[in-house]
Order: structure tokens, then sequence, then C-alpha cells
């Protein structure tokens, strides 16, 4: 009978959140390209532009992630089309995030003061001018900490991929423990090493936001 050490588990453990971390790197950018664009829709002039985000968002907040996952992965197929794990995993993901991040990019939006629109339109400024020159760099300020702390979100969603057979650290967890029966050290390492990497994440919002709001106070 093989026998594994506390060393090989951790280490096949480790090797297995690398595609955690690269999942989490994908989604985040993926997500935040996609959640810019349903922004610029979401507070736009034109009411169809403003409805299809809304509609958008209400989808992807209103269903579970783990029915995402299924419909990107096993929904195509039914048109003859394969999928691999990954790329379902990424796109599910990446959507998922977009709803997310645009909500909270909006509340910072929204909470620059109406004037600083007032005083951009003063100027003769257009639509894009404003945002760009005046009301997304003081929203950025406001966006830092939700977004880093969404993040953290977006890492213990990747747990969810392993459903359709993405081989993140949850699944070399429950491989791992198949091979040595050793389920308490396994997820007990699989827990601390999720601790590893959202802890900093929500450590570093937390002093973000203290950090941004004293300033914002001075200011």
């Amino acid at each position: 009978m093989i026998t594994f050490t506390l060393w090989d588990i951790l280490r096949n453990l480790l090797l297995a959140t690398r595609w955690t971390i690269l999942l989490s790197l994908v989604s985040f950018v993926g997500g935040s390209l996609v959640g810019l664009g349903l922004l610029f829709l979401r507070i736009s002039r034109r009411k169809p532009a403003r409805v299809l985000a809304k509609y958008y968002i209400e989808l992807f907040q209103g269903t579970p992630l783990l029915m995402q996952l299924f419909i990107a992965f096993f929904g195509l197929g039914l048109f003859g089309i394969d999928v691999p794990a990954w790329l379902a995993a990424g796109l599910a993901l990446i959507l998922w995030s977009a709803a997310f991040l645009t909500e909270i990019w909006r509340g910072c939006v929204e909470a620059v003061a109406k004037g600083q629109w007032e005083a951009s339109a003063s100027l003769g400024m257009g639509r894009l001018q404003q945002m760009r020159y005046v009301i997304l760099p003081q929203a950025l300020r406001i966006a830092i900490p939700p977004t880093v702390g969404f993040s953290v979100q977006i890492i213990k969603g990747t747990a969810l991929t392993s459903i359709i057979g993405f081989v993140e650290l949850s699944k070399a967890g429950t491989v791992v423990t198949n091979a040595t029966f050793q389920p308490f050290a396994v997820y007990g390492l699989v827990a601390l090493i999720y601790f590893a990497l959202c802890w900093p994440l929500s450590k570093s919002s937390q002093i973000l936001e203290r950090k941004l709001n004293v300033a914002h106070r001075n200011h």
C-alpha cells in the first residue's frame, strides 16, 4: 500500500492552487472588462441600454453560479459544441463577476457629487469626457476597497467549478482524499490554502477603505 506524507499531500494541493489563482485572475480581469462596458450601459442616457444592462445584472445575480456553470458546460453541448471544462469555468465566472462588479462601480459613480457632473458639463465636456476626466477618477478612489473585497468572492467561487470537472484546489482535495483516505488532513490543508489566498485580500480591502475614507475626509 502506498503511503502519503503530509508533504506529498501539500505538494499536490499547491500544484492545483496554481489553477485556482489563474482562473481567479482570468475571471477578475475578464469580469472587469465586461463590467466596465456594462457600467457605461447602466448609466447611459438611453433607456434601452439601461434596461439591457439591468436585466443582465438581475439574471446573473439572481441565479446560482452553480447553475450558470452547468449551462456554460452542458448547454452548448446540446448544439453539438464541445466545451472544455476550463473554458466553461472561465466564461461563467467572467459573466458572473461582471454583473456584481458593474453594480459595485455604479454605486461608486453615483456616490460622486452631482455638482461634478454639472461643473464638467458647464465646461462643454461630452458624456464620455465627463466620465474619463472627472467622474471615473473620483469614483475609482471609492471603488478600490469593495472591488478588492469582491475578488475574495471570485476565489471562493472557483471552488464550484470542480462540479464540471475543472481541477482546481477543491477538486484536487477530493482526488487526494480518495487516494490517501485522509479527509481531515487534506481538507484541513485546503481550508488553510484558501485562507492564505483570501485573508490578505480581505485585510487589504479593510485597510484601503480606512485610508481612502480618511483621505476623503481630510480633503
